[in-house]
């Protein structure tokens, strides 16, 4: 798994560079976001996080993503006979570059949104996961920017994610 998501990351920011080289032609924009949700693991309560998202618009109706920030899934307590044990907590940094396809030629209304990546868990020796994150949002010309999105992490096997709420502020570069 660590050799997959080496080779993702790395063709996540060769996809970055490739387009970063080309983006004077393009319209770019940043953006800041904040996102709640609600983990699909029962080892989670709540995950929040923030991230920035720079974006460049091919055209239009379609924009190249890159997209990093933090994610903390908060963890429940566990109760085994008696005693009550504290949940371990998650944090990573995630770094996803994806398509980002608006369904009018505004380039604002409704969207569809896929990133992949990889999550670099911030506790020692939590290693790198996948990250894979589809999304539908809707972006309003002002840069106000509100999505819904599943985010899933993948490592040795194992998985979890969340379903969460973005609420995000975008503006041109």
């Amino acid at each position: 798994m660590k050799t997959i998501t080496k080779i993702i990351a790395t063709s996540a920011a060769v996809v970055a560079l490739f387009f970063t080289t080309n983006a004077n032609a393009q319209s770019q924009k940043l953006g800041i976001g904040l996102t709640a949700g609600i983990p699909t693991s029962d080892a989670y309560n709540f995950a929040g996080g923030v991230d920035l998202r720079y974006q460049f618009d091919i055209d239009k109706q379609l924009s190249i993503p890159v997209t990093a920030g933090y994610t903390h899934l908060f963890a429940k307590d566990f109760t085994v006979g008696n005693t009550t044990f504290d949940g371990v907590d998650y944090g990573y940094i995630p770094v996803k570059a994806g398509v980002k396809y608006f369904f009018n030629d505004s380039g604002s209304g409704v969207y569809g949104l896929a990133e992949l990546g990889a999550g670099f868990g911030t506790k020692s020796g939590s290693g790198t996961s996948f990250v894979y994150s589809p999304a539908v949002g809707y972006a309003w010309s002002n840069g106000l920017d509100l999505g819904v999105k599943y985010e899933g992490l993948a490592q040795n096997g194992t998985s979890t994610g969340f379903f969460g709420l973005r609420l995000a502020y975008g503006f041109s570069l």
